[in-house]
């Protein structure tokens, strides 16, 4: 048994960060950091586990700390985690092991609980109905209180995940079905949830309520497809068919062949769709709730030029999600479009760590500004987002230091003034720069631009031509669509609660 002082040292706040932040110091601490992505088949005949991992490479922006693979054959479920990439999580072995007609992944970005192998997804569970695997994308807001009545109910919970809570709520609750079992506990989660499960014979995906997350089914040949976005689906070869919607559980059973059946596991309640889905985090190339997101971000890109209309000689886009944006406000505008910003694409997630000198680097490892297109021009500059401001400035700096005689900022989305507590680990709120700081004149001469505009809520809300009332714009506005519990702004408060509890059952011994 562990003594008081070890877990007393454990519980260091500075410690558990590191710990588990290993993996993320080449990440753009600027941008909201990503959901995760899920993706399931149900395919007779097919290979579904490569057919699992090409839909997993597509939705890889999504999450890269870890990624799995479970499938079934009918009778058994086999299941692979590991750390890392999709293409560092699996090799062709793995693959030929993953044997069955049936199969969900998920590619991983911690939001609740650190980057740690028996936090990677699937989880694979037995129920009183038998196995079943589950992979999650969104945040509970109500996790603390699941948690605890959880515990004092009796069951052991392995990791510091709200997905294992729901996935241990699944396989305690009555039902004679899975899809009952989900009736039974959708209705006392609270938060965003897109779920895929895998039951020996069966394949499910569900969509909570709100549809904060997006989940798309679509078909490839004759077979069911479910994943976080349509990009996946083409990736392998299929075609898009609807959303999943709010509130709904889609069951694919038999042989696949126009075997899906819908049910209402919770009732559709207020629309809270992820604005940043639009923004930045869906590939440019999904649709959701029936757009384009290139198009999309092209008309935000003109909404921003509509009201940011500064005189300047170039557009450039911070590469790669602003980049249809920056077209966008360059064509509204009439004025040249340009790549002033050369992105590295090959440096990614490492497990190398950085040396100090490296890390000084900064964006120079990721970002080389283009002098022959800058040099003494008047730039306007679109980013999608600032959340912390660390990333803008030596940007802003590269530009200078390229010649640019302006450099004018346009975001094309509101500021970030609150945290986001549905499956977005964007910053704690006195870590926000637009939080900290009174205006966008204060902001401007934070980060070293001439001058800076914000997207107005409108403007984004124009551009993304659906219903003001579709989405959750928590994050800009601090008025959420469902209580949360701000405990959770911490993404490893279950490890801090964890290890309080080690230190009392330590002290009892």
């Amino acid at each position: 048994m562990r003594d008081s002082a070890d877990a007393t040292d454990s519980l260091d706040a500075a410690s558990l960060e590191k710990e588990a932040d290993f993996l993320r110091w080449d990440d753009e601490p600027d941008r909201p950091r990503e959901a995760c992505g899920v993706f399931g088949i149900y395919a007779p005949g097919e290979d579904v586990a490569r057919v699992t991992y090409f839909g997993l490479y597509a939705l890889q922006h999504r999450g890269q700390e870890s990624a799995g693979i479970a499938t079934s054959d009918g009778v058994h479920l086999a299941l692979r985690r590991q750390m890392g990439l999709v293409a560092q999580a699996f090799t062709e072995d793995d693959l030929a092991n993953l044997r069955g007609y049936i199969a969900i992944g998920h590619t991983r970005y911690s939001t609740t609980g650190s980057s740690r192998i028996e936090n990677a997804q699937p989880f694979l569970l037995d129920s009183s109905l038998g196995a079943f695997a589950l992979g999650h994308n969104g945040n509970l807001t109500n996790t603390l209180t699941l948690r605890d009545r959880l515990l004092r109910e009796g069951e052991t919970l392995a990791t510091t995940s709200d997905s294992e809570i729901i996935a241990r709520m699944i396989a305690i609750s009555p039902g004679a079905t899975f899809a009952e079992k989900l009736q039974h506990v959708m209705p006392q989660l609270q938060g965003a949830y897109s779920l895929v499960l895998l039951t020996p014979t069966e394949l499910i995906g569900v969509r909570d309520p709100h549809g904060v997350r997006p989940l798309t089914i679509g078909r490839v040949q004759e077979h069911w497809v479910i994943a976080s976005e349509s990009c996946a689906i083409e990736t392998v070869g299929g075609e898009a068919v609807r959303d999943v919607a709010p509130g709904e559980v889609v069951v694919v059973r038999g042989d696949g062949h126009g075997g899906l059946t819908s049910y209402v596991g919770n009732a559709e309640t207020l629309p809270a769709a992820c604005l940043f889905e639009y923004i930045y985090f869906a590939r440019p190339d999904s649709s959701i709730g029936g757009r384009s997101l290139y198009l999309a971000r092209q008309r935000m890109g003109a909404q921003l030029a509509a009201e940011f209309p500064v005189d300047a000689d170039v557009v450039i886009g911070v590469p790669d999600s602003a980049t249809p944006a920056a077209a966008g406000y360059a064509a509204a505008r009439g004025l040249p479009y340009a790549d002033g910003l050369i992105k590295n694409r090959y440096i990614g997630r490492t497990f190398i760590q950085p040396d100090q000198r490296l890390r000084q680097l900064g964006v120079k490892m990721k970002f080389n500004a283009l002098g022959a297109v800058l040099n003494g021009k008047r730039v306007v500059m679109v980013d999608d987002s600032i959340v912390r401001g660390t990333t803008i400035r030596p940007l802003v700096k590269l530009l200078r230091d390229a010649g640019a005689s302006e450099v004018h900022l346009g975001i094309t989305s509101p500021p970030f003034r609150w945290p986001c507590y549905l499956g977005l680990d964007v910053a704690r709120r006195h870590e926000l720069i637009a939080a900290r700081l009174p205006n966008a004149e204060a902001i401007a001469r934070e980060v070293g631009v001439d001058s800076l505009h914000y997207l107005t809520l409108d403007g984004l809300i124009a551009a993304i031509d659906l219903p003001r009332e579709t989405f959750c714009s928590g994050c800009f506005t601090g008025v959420y669509p469902m209580p949360v519990q701000m405990e959770l702004a911490d993404r490893l408060m279950l490890e801090q609660e964890q290890k309080l509890e080690q230190v009392a059952s330590a002290s009892i011994s």
